[in-house]
């Protein structure tokens, strides 16, 4: 292929590349977004759970490895839109506390170098880009708003607003999940089962390709070329600004060149792009004049539980529509918490992965009818020694001690009691490891200060004037909510305040 040029050089088509594409296209600037894999086929695999989860279909053959050496599959998709391919579409905002310096029980989550007051009028754009459903007044940890939600909250089917009746009758207080599916007067969303974990045939989950690449590339503003993939960030002689990237195309090395750049491949993929784009002039890495590239890696504590009770049918489809957040500021000792929220409704085929070897598919399709699964989060608190490193032969490592496992677990015993007291008889736990690499962020923070942070308040690097890192790795804490509309409203404002668009 002959080399490549735009204004604006996007790499990734996830939450954060998809939207700041969006952005800028709809300012009229020219854009060109690489993306490494390509788009994902509609099929009825789509919909298939032992295609999705037991055979891996979407997911690549790479493998990292962990701090011990041991590879593994990484929880990751290569493909337009990235991972909000196959997200739940759950797009809360993060809380106003989450943005300062808080206290918890193993450790402090440091604050952002903004506030909430600075992302909130775009988090309000961002629900709209991402046609979010929600309510105010039912959480009591909500922040405020300056708008409200385009949509209203997702209808609770009978089984789940019969559960929210008896969980309000324990003192808490569950509210509606913010959703990003079409649901509008006549949307494209069915409520289908096969929403969660899976990939929508219809085009009604608000994925980044759905509401962020498409509208940029039909604005004839943005053009998307896949199959390419970015293997270094070359500086110019001064060392100062992104000359040019190389690129592995469908047809070979591409020289890609471009005024402004943005990374947003995802925490761990931007990180080791960084680390493998090292020169005489940069040894430690792009733009890592501070040491903090791939450091600090997070990915939130998690864990999935099944609630079973043996007297009572679970017959929702759409499940994913309520969440508990009473303990998110303080467990009761003024430390936080963190979060449950249900998860799409669990099929007995989906078990089998998790379930001890032998246990027949009949017994899991039994247990699968009389449950209702949660996903139950709590803060990651960074560490510099949970780190993403790259090696010679470009194989990425992620080396990870959970911190914040004491917090997880009180509030996996707070939420076991509680399903415990609204009949449930037994309760099984999922614990997330490194392979799921759920929620990553962390690992090019943002901040004031160029010696402790990697990019500055807008996602620009300190050290390199012409690029920007738009993607979970500016986060400096993981808070306890699920990220991607944090994502999606930085991008908004990058655009918007920076001279990306310039």
């Amino acid at each position: 292929m002959r080399p490549l040029r735009a204004d604006v050089v996007v790499v990734g088509s996830g939450m954060g590349g998809g939207t700041v594409a969006h952005a800028l296209a709809r300012r009229g600037v020219d854009v060109l977004i690489l993306e490494r894999g390509e788009r994902l086929p509609r099929e009825p695999e789509n919909w298939s759970p032992r295609s999705v989860f037991i055979d891996r279909r979407y997911k690549p053959a790479e493998r990292w490895l962990d701090g011990g050496g041991r590879a593994f599959a990484p929880g990751v998709h290569y493909v337009v839109g990235g991972n909000t391919k196959v997200y739940g579409a759950s797009l809360p905002r993060f809380r106003e506390r989450d943005f300062d310096a808080v206290e918890h029980q193993d450790g402090t989550s440091p604050a952002w170098p903004f506030g909430y007051a600075d992302l909130e009028p775009y988090y309000g754009q961002a629900e709209r880009m991402y046609r979010v459903h929600g309510t105010s007044g039912e959480d009591p940890t909500e922040p405020w708003r300056s708008t409200p939600f385009p949509y209203p909250a997702l209808e609770h089917e009978p089984y789940v607003a019969d559960l929210a009746a008896r969980l309000r009758a324990q003192g808490v207080h569950p509210s509606a999940n913010a959703m990003g599916v079409d649901r509008r007067q006549g949307g494209a969303c069915i409520r289908c089962a096969t929403c969660d974990g899976f990939p929508c045939k219809l085009d009604a989950k608000s994925d980044a390709e759905t509401c962020g690449v498409d509208p940029a590339v039909a604005s004839g503003h943005a053009r998307l070329l896949t199959g390419m993939r970015v293997r270094q960030v070359v500086a110019d002689a001064g060392g100062r600004r992104v000359d040019h990237l190389v690129v592995q195309g469908p047809d070979g090395p591409v020289t890609v060149t471009g005024g402004r750049f943005v990374l947003a491949a995802g925490a761990v993929n931007s990180a080791a792009l960084l680390l493998a784009s090292a020169d005489d002039q940069h040894p430690a890495g792009l733009a890592n004049a501070s040491g903090q590239v791939g450091r600090n890696f997070m990915m939130h504590n998690n864990a999935h539980i099944v609630a079973v009770d043996l007297d009572r049918h679970n017959d929702v489809v759409f499940q994913k529509t309520l969440s508990v957040n009473d303990w998110y500021h303080d467990g009761g000792d003024g430390f936080p918490l963190g979060a449950m929220q249900l998860i799409g409704k669990v099929q007995g085929v989906m078990m089998q992965s998790a379930a001890p070897r032998g246990v027949p598919l009949p017994v899991l399709d039994q247990d699968a009818r009389r449950s209702v699964e949660w996903l139950v989060m709590a803060e990651d608190l960074p560490s510099p020694d949970n780190r993403v490193t790259v090696d010679a032969a470009g194989r990425i490592t992620t080396a990870r001690v959970a911190r914040g496992v004491r917090t997880h677990r009180r509030l996996l015993r707070r939420a076991k009691r509680l399903l415990r007291s609204v009949g449930y008889d037994a309760i099984l736990t999922q614990h997330f490891d490194i392979s799921m690499n759920s929620h990553q962020c962390g690992t090019v923070v943002a901040g004031h200060d160029p010696a402790s942070s990697v990019l500055d308040p807008w996602c620009r690097a300190h050290d390199v004037e012409n690029l920007w890192v738009v993607d979970g790795g500016f986060f400096p804490s993981s808070a306890a909510m699920n990220p991607a509309l944090t994502i999606a409203a930085q991008a908004l404002r990058v655009v918007a305040e920076s001279d990306l668009a310039a």
